[in-house]
């Protein structure tokens, strides 16, 4: 492990026992703001997740947005390669899926415009740290060769960090939704 990767784990670990006390805290709708944010852009494609672990749970807000619009979530094809999104529906028929998470019981891919990004850690410049599979690296990179593609990060406050190790390949977050409030990286 190179020195660059030793400090991202090293920033990984603190930061799921940031984001596990934040998680525990939460108020009740914490995805109000994204919400909100969400409703300025109906009826685009939009991708969210489906929580697992101690996420914050954007289902809600993508409740929402699919009554307006097109609402898919993350499906992974296999290591090393970008995420497919799939379309889903509140209360449709959902499968179990790698790393804990589900997708949609019948494959029904679409290109979101939107991609709601979870995330162990984040940074007031739109550096963002993940589990460190690179997946929405390279997603966020190939949507945005096609096209814009805003990328909005969903997490806690205290998610929040300094510094984070970042690389040249991690894409950047255009905005930063969090239970209290909605940041604009260099803004």
């Amino acid at each position: 492990m190179n020195d660059l990767q030793s400090l991202k784990a090293a920033a990984r670990k603190a930061a799921f026992a940031r984001r596990k006390i934040s998680h525990a805290a939460a108020p009740p709708a914490p995805c109000a703001r994204l919400s909100e944010i969400l409703a300025g852009y109906r009826g685009v494609p939009v991708a969210g997740y489906m929580p697992i672990r101690t996420e914050i749970d954007p289902l809600p807000a993508m409740a929402e947005a699919a009554a307006h619009g097109p609402v898919a979530v993350p499906v992974i094809s296999g290591a090393g390669l970008p995420l497919k999104f799939s379309r889903w529906q509140p209360g449709g028929l959902m499968r179990d899926a790698p790393f804990g998470a589900s997708v949609p019981e019948l494959d029904d891919f679409l290109d979101p415009e939107i991609v709601i990004v979870p995330l162990v850690a984040f940074d007031p410049n739109g550096g963002r740290l993940g589990y460190g599979g690179g997946f929405y690296d390279r997603t966020l990179q190939l949507l945005r060769a096609q096209r814009a593609t805003l990328a909005i990060g969903f997490a806690y406050d205290g998610q929040m960090a300094q510094d984070l190790p970042l690389e040249p390949t991690d894409q950047p977050l255009d905005l930063i939704v969090t239970e209290t409030r909605v940041l604009t990286p260099g803004g």
